[in-house]
This record gives C-alpha cells, sequence and structure tokens, in this order.
C-alpha cells in the first residue's frame, strides 16, 4: 500500500468515528430531552400504606407524581422496603404516612427521612385516633390506652384527613396549582359524604341484637364507633397482625361469642382459611368466616383496588353477615 492509500484510509476512518460520535450525541442529548419531558423534575410525593396512596392520588390528580410504597394485598404491619424505597423517601417533596405504629417496618425509614429535611405528615395522628380498650372491654389486652391506627375505616375521619393532605400538598410541595388541589379534594370529599350515607343506610338493617362484631384482629374500631357496633373480641387480640393468639385468648374469645350468640367472624381476605381452622376447633363448628378487605387495597379488579369500593364491598359483606341475607 502507497503513502498516499494510507493516508486515504485514515481520512475516511477519521470521517467515520467523528459520524459515529455525532451520532451518539445526537442520541444523548434527545434522551435527556425526553426525561426532561416526561416528569424527570416534577414534584413527588410518597405514600407508605396503598390506602392512603389511594386518597392522596385522588387529591393531588395530575399536579405530582405520587408513589405508593405499599404493594396491593400487603399487610401494612409487616411490609418492609427495599433499598430504592428507602432512597425515595428522601427524595420526596412530601411523605404521607398513617403513624400510630401501623407501618413497623417503615417508621424508620420515615424518620429517617424527616432527619434529613422531608416533610412529613402523619394523616392517622391527626385524624382523633381512638385509643384501644383492655381485654374486658373487648379491646386487646396489654394495648390499654395506646392509639388504634385503623381509623380508615370510619370514612367521616378519613373526609377529615383529605382536607390536611391537601393543605400539606398545597403548603409543601412546589409547582401544583392550589386550585386544582383544593377541588380535587372537595370533589372527593363529597363522595365521602355519599359513602357514609350509604353505609349509614346499609347498617340500619342490621337489627340491635346483631351488632356484634369478632374479627381476626381489633382493626375495626373506629367502623364499631362511627355507626353503633360493638367489638366483643378478636382472634388475634391485638391491634397488629403480627401478635398470635395464645390458647386462653381463644378460650376468652369463644365464650364471649357464647354469651353474645355470635357465630360469624370477619377476617381479612388473605388468612380466612386459617382462621376458620382456629374457630372450628375452638367452637366445634358451625362458625362462619366472612372476607373482608380491611387493611390493603387489591389489585385492580380485584373488587377492593379503591378505597371507595373496599369500603361499599366490606359493608355489603357485614350486613350480609350480620342478617343471615
Amino acid at each position: 500500500m502507497s503513502r498516499t492509500e494510507a493516508k486515504q484510509r485514515a481520512r475516511v476512518g477519521i470521517a467515520r468515528l467523528r459520524h459515529l460520535i455525532a451520532g451518539l450525541l445526537a442520541l444523548v442529548t434527545a434522551a435527556t430531552a425526553t426525561a426532561c419531558t416526561t416528569g424527570d423534575d416534577r414534584p413527588g410525593i410518597v405514600v407508605t400504606t396503598n390506602i392512603l396512596g389511594d386518597v392522596t392520588r385522588e387529591i393531588v390528580g395530575d399536579e405530582a407524581d405520587v408513589t405508593v410504597l405499599m404493594k396491593p394485598n400487603a399487610d401494612p404491619h409487616s411490609f418492609g422496603l427495599s433499598a430504592v424505597q428507602a432512597a425515595e423517601l428522601e427524595r420526596a417533596d412530601l411523605v404521607v404516612y398513617n403513624g400510630l405504629g401501623l407501618e413497623e417496618n417503615v417508621l424508620r425509614h420515615v424518620d429517617a427521612a424527616r432527619e434529613s429535611g422531608v416533610t412529613t405528615f402523619a394523616a392517622g395522628e391527626a385524624a382523633d385516633p381512638l385509643t384501644f380498650h383492655t381485654a374486658d372491654d373487648g379491646g386487646p389486652e396489654g394495648e390499654e390506652g395506646q392509639p388504634d391506627p385503623h381509623f380508615w375505616t370510619d370514612p367521616d375521619r378519613v373526609r377529615k384527613v383529605t382536607g390536611l393532605i391537601a393543605d400539606q400538598v398545597i403548603e409543601n410541595v412546589d409547582g401544583v396549582d392550589a386550585d386544582t388541589i383544593r377541588a380535587n379534594a372537595d370533589r372527593y370529599a363529597r363522595q365521602l359524604t355519599d359513602l357514609t350515607t350509604w353505609m349509614e343506610k346499609s347498617f340500619g338493617r342490621v337489627p340491635a341484637d346483631r351488632r356484634a362484631l369478632v374479627t381476626n384482629h381489633h382493626v375495626f374500631g373506629y367502623l364499631a364507633d362511627r355507626f353503633g357496633f360493638e367489638v366483643i373480641g378478636a382472634v388475634i387480640p391485638s391491634g397488629t397482625t403480627l401478635a398470635s393468639p395464645s390458647s386462653s385468648d381463644l378460650r376468652s374469645l369463644t365464650e364471649a361469642m357464647e354469651r353474645a350468640g355470635v357465630r360469624t367472624v370477619f377476617a381479612d381476605s388473605s388468612q380466612p382459611k386459617r382462621l376458620a381452622e382456629v374457630l372450628r376447633t375452638e367452637m366445634g363448628g358451625g362458625v362462619r368466616v366472612v372476607e373482608l378487605y380491611s387493611e390493603s387495597l387489591t389489585a385492580k379488579g380485584e373488587g377492593a383496588d379503591t378505597y371507595l369500593r373496599m369500603m361499599r364491598a366490606n359493608t355489603t359483606a357485614m350486613v350480609t353477615g350480620l342478617t343471615g341475607d
């Protein structure tokens, strides 16, 4: 090969290299532009539980990105976070969580986010929380005076929290339109008012002598307080599913059920078979276990994929279970 031919080949190679570099730069520029237009710079709200996540999304709409940490059908008492999710908490503009000890494996991450400067809002603490009572009063033994975290079973308290979450978003999340947030919150509050009215009418069909509740653990105290029921006991005598019943707990529960003439137990949809076996062993059969969605939304299309659908499904199941319809 002559020197002239070598120089020509070198020039061709350099030209091709420059063309390749130019193409790569164009791709990088396009990717960067795409990232900017698909919301990478949008404000972000992180919510711990999927029930509060649904409520928050109704309020926020398209004004900000809402990330929900708890998956459908999970247990809020026991679900944990990945390292990526924990990092998301510390990058959020606002963290909304239940509090009152509900998210037992997540609260330390919420605390860490708060210490790093992230604004956090404990919805349960703002919802006029009730407290557990002694075992003699139908509440979980050993938890007297402790706040009950399951406030969402009372839609009136959820309506109050709706307004407070809207306040937090407007105050702490830059770039959102306050009027839109308020309009969304007001619309959802009206839906919650309609839900309360419908639940009152539905529960009105349950006779006074059948308004006694037994559950898998103490989760419906707020519903009982709002709609005039009595919680006479729980298979797991605690406000958390992480506890487990002792033989004396089960004996006390079955005695209370016999005294009240109760043969129906309401259990979370994830635990009915195990619960039914325990009670049938203790009471000799004849126990009916009715499945409810007590602490988690389902996946889309599975019957309780929004808070409003969850509450309507539970109300219908409870009325049917207590009246025998």
